[in-house]
């Protein structure tokens, strides 16, 4: 029987709530003694004192098992804090397990943060030196790869400039070029390949695609958007909450993770936003104009009103709003935008705490599908609130055209268009 590449052993991760590290060892170290000593303490003195300091932990990742092989491509899904990144930190020696242990074979090849193992004084050809020995190989390995990483990452004439100078994608561009043509037996890539451009992004795609169908490396890739992990992934795991909730295919893992999705969420409990929070998302409500009976499923083709209540703070602007929905499909891939900025329209709110934002969409056009909606609101370039996934939605049937039924993979795309033969 084929031997494990990488072999997960109920790992766990736990943090303390703000505690960070003292920079040397041995005051950590100290520390550590010191800590397990006032725990014991208190644990024979005060035993609800105990649970409270429990209660402070947090646990990133909870026995997390799972196998994985020479050629496997595996994607990592989950929502924000799932624990995706700890995972990938762990399996890349950024940071070990609270407990648990891994047995793996193999040199890593990673790339976790924009700029990661990279001196920010250097040249890019210096960081290419140096990032490669700090993935473990050796100088004339990195000479025969040389020119075709600098052909790969598209810098050629920037190659002698210190990178602390490069955009970020640049520094991404490289730093995966280097990554992926090293001669590593594991390659590990966190979602910073946002950062790059959709060519970009399709080249990196292709390219770790090769590394694991023709060269029979093996490669972990953790991204939000699932029609990369579908290309790309023959298997994936599923985390939730740091637990590992399934491994298989990758098409039903998505399926899985596509389904948690429907679970809808208060916008005012909603944790996956940004913004000052002086402008907030309170509700929203998908509404048949004909009726005005709230909506589960759309049909495409009917029109559709779009009702979202906000809530401001004291002080909040009034002026000068920019209120912006996005479409997603079910891999997270932006299909539409409604903005006032596009249609050209000026909002104001009115001078209350708070107020309801109309929107019709006349004869929506989406294909039949599972999609979500991204809110936004702003003004004067400064972002009040930005949820993610606010709401999951299902279009169904096809009320566009009356003489077809639209199936899901049908290859007549995302939209229809409104149109005569003439």
């Amino acid at each position: 029987m084929e031997q494990p590449i990488i072999k997960v052993n109920q790992i766990s991760k736990v943090y303390q709530k703000g505690a960070i590290g003292s920079g040397t060892f041995s005051r950590d170290l100290e520390n550590s003694v010191k800590s397990f000593y006032s725990r014991l303490t208190a644990r024979n003195k005060d035993e609800d004192g105990e649970l409270r300091k429990k209660k402070e932990s947090i646990w990133s990742l909870k026995d997390v098992s799972f196998k994985l092989h020479e050629g496997d491509a595996v994607g990592i899904i989950g929502r924000n804090g799932a624990g995706k990144s700890t995972l990938l930190k762990i399996l890349s020696r950024v940071t070990g397990p609270t407990y648990g242990s891994i047995e793996g074979r193999g040199r890593i090849a990673s790339l976790l943060e924009v700029g990661t193992g990279f001196h920010p004084e250097l040249s890019g050809r210096e960081n290419i030196f140096l990032n490669g020995a700090i993935l473990g190989m050796k100088s004339f390995e990195i000479r025969k790869n040389f020119d075709e990483i600098v052909e790969f990452s598209g810098v050629e004439d920037f190659i002698d400039t210190p990178v602390k100078r490069y955009s970020s994608g640049m520094y991404v561009r490289l730093a995966f070029a280097v990554a992926a043509h090293l001669e590593s037996e594991i390659l590990i890539i966190d979602e910073v390949l946002a950062v790059g451009d959709s060519a970009f992004q399709k080249k990196c795609l292709g390219k770790m695609g090769s590394i694991s169908k023709d060269q029979g490396r093996t490669v972990l890739f953790v991204s939000h958007n699932m029609q990369s992990i579908q290309n790309l992934c023959n298997k994936s795991l599923l985390l939730n909450n740091g637990e590992l909730i399934r491994q298989g295919k990758t098409a039903d893992i998505i399926q899985e993770y596509l389904n948690e999705q429907e679970t809808y969420t208060s916008l005012e409990l909603q944790k996956n936003r940004k913004g000052d929070g002086k402008i907030k998302f309170k509700n929203l409500r998908l509404i048949d104009p004909e009726t005005n009976q709230v909506l589960n499923q759309i049909t495409c083709g009917k029109n559709l009103l779009i009702e979202i209540d906000f809530i401001a703070k004291e002080g909040a602007p009034i002026k000068d709003l920019e209120i912006s929905i996005g479409f997603n499909d079910q891999f997270g891939t932006r299909q539409t935008l409604i903005s006032n900025e596009l249609s050209g329209q000026a909002l104001s709110r009115p001078n209350a705490e708070i107020w309801t934002q109309r929107i019709l969409v006349n004869k929506l056009s989406l294909a039949l599908g599972n999609y979500s909606l991204n809110l936004f609101v702003s003004s004067k370039g400064c972002i009040h609130d930005w949820v993610m996934d606010a709401m999951p939605f299902y279009v169904e049937g096809d009320a566009y055209f009356e003489n077809i039924t639209m199936t899901l993979g049908s290859g007549k795309g995302n939209f229809y268009l409104d149109f005569n033969y003439l």
